[in-house]
C-alpha cells in the first residue's frame, strides 16, 4: 500500500498551478500594459511567459516523480 497522494490529485495540482500561473502573468502583462499604452501586446506576451513559468513550476515541484 503506498502512503502518498492519488495521482490524480498531482495532475490537478499541476494544471492547476500552471493556468494560475498563465492568468497570473497575462494580468500582470496588461497592468504594466495600461501604465504604459499597450495593454493588449504586453498582455498577450504576459500569457505566453506565463506558459513558460507554468511549467517551470510543475517541473520544478514534481521532478523528482
Amino acid at each position: 500500500m503506498t502512503s502518498g497522494r492519488p495521482v490524480r490529485v498531482d495532475a490537478a495540482t499541476a494544471g492547476m498551478q500552471v493556468i494560475g500561473a498563465i492568468v497570473a502573468c497575462a494580468a500582470a502583462g496588461y497592468g504594466i500594459g495600461s501604465l504604459v499604452g499597450l495593454p493588449v501586446p504586453l498582455g498577450l506576451l504576459g500569457l505566453f511567459i506565463g506558459v513558460f513559468v507554468g511549467l517551470a513550476l510543475v517541473y520544478v515541484r514534481y521532478r523528482r516523480i
